[in-house]
């Protein structure tokens, strides 16, 4: 049975920073879940537990009390709106929730690759091959700590924010046989692997190379989600008709489908 778009995990409120849109809403986003017919929707505001050290200037106001503001969610029949959050993975590996933290959310979302924060998550002096080589440490650094797997996503793992402006090159630095393993133990763990590309904006050749990881994700066994990452209500529109087309890239089943207990 094909995959059915009825879920995004990954939505920020005006509560992050990098949003701040006052039009981006728990309602504006509950309405968009009814008007595409999703069953489950994720809020997951930019978080760092305030009580792990090292947090940047930028993350260390996006505590708990900060993006908590959004609680009690809007609910509806036929939809569940979920509280997460997307937390952060420092350079030195250390990730911004403490265990304390995991019963607080539905859903904990750990991207490995924004490595655009420089001296944060990256020196920022890298090339694309030894960015290739953190996707993979990064990655694995995140599979190996003792985490809540059955409600952890790995975010957008071919986001440009990777090496902006050349995050196609690091991606044709990475071979099948340095995703192989990674996504066999992501599926041994549990974890959601977060479909997340626009897909309209690539050519043939870029898209076949952002597709390439999530074959293999596939082939080794791991479950996938997708995640919008909206910050604005106008992102909010285009996802069901990209979701769709992912979809059908893929080949994805509705037994490919990570889904929330």
């Amino acid at each position: 049975m094909r995959y059915c778009f009825d879920n995004d995990l990954h939505i920020h409120s005006c509560l992050s920073l990098c949003s701040g849109d006052s039009l981006q809403t728990p309602d504006t986003i509950l309405k968009y879940a009814l008007d595409n017919g999703l069953k489950t929707i994720c809020l997951t505001d930019h978080y760092w537990d305030e009580t792990v050290p090292g947090a940047s200037d930028w993350y260390a106001v996006q505590n708990y009390g900060h993006i908590a503001q959004s609680l009690p969610l809007p609910q509806t029949d036929g939809v569940r709106f979920l509280f997460g959050c997307e937390t952060e993975l420092r350079e030195d590996m250390t990730l911004g929730i403490s265990p304390v933290r995991y019963d607080s959310f539905d859903f904990i979302i750990i991207p490995t690759t924004h490595l655009h924060m420089n001296g944060f998550t990256c020196r920022g002096d890298e090339v694309a091959a030894e960015r290739a080589r953190l996707w993979i440490k990064r990655f694995d650094s995140v599979l190996d700590m003792p985490l809540p797997f059955h409600k952890v996503g790995i975010a957008h793992l071919t986001c440009e924010l990777m090496y902006p402006g050349h995050y196609l090159e690091t991606l044709g630095c990475l071979t099948e046989d340095d995703y192989a393993p990674l996504f066999h133990k992501a599926a041994e763990r549990g974890a959601g692997i977060e479909l997340n590309f626009p897909v309209s904006t690539l050519n043939d050749e870029n898209r076949e190379l952002i597709l390439r990881p999530y074959r293999v994700a596939k082939e080794q066994g791991c479950k996938f989600y997708f995640g919008s990452d909206a910050h604005h209500p106008q992102e909010l529109e285009a996802e069901k008709q990209n979701a769709e087309t992912i979809i059908d890239l893929l080949a994805l089943e509705e037994k490919d489908k990570f889904c929330l207990t």
